[in-house]
């Protein structure tokens, strides 16, 4: 498991549309643990992969309950209001 390193504000990367994940191996198992550990070191409360420089369609929600790893995530509804 390793530290990634966070893109910040600004880098290009983080315009750019996701590819869907189709091989879940070992890279990917891999990969969900290094976003945990990032995410923890990082004092956060979620991580998507493209921060660390990746276009996956992953991301990482540390909740009370412990992480969510959500992989090729779809919205099927919504509601409400965001401020």
């Amino acid at each position: 498991m390793a530290i990634r390193n966070i893109v910040k504000v600004g880098d290009d990367i983080l315009r750019k549309k996701s590819f869907e994940v189709t091989a879940f191996d070992e890279r990917l198992h891999a990969l969900l643990d290094d976003m945990k550990d990032t995410v923890k070191k990082a004092n956060g409360a979620g991580l998507a992969c493209v921060q660390v420089g990746l276009l996956k369609r992953i991301f990482v929600v540390d909740v009370e309950e412990g992480y969510f790893e959500f992989i090729n995530p779809v919205i099927i509804s919504q509601s409400g209001e965001q401020y």
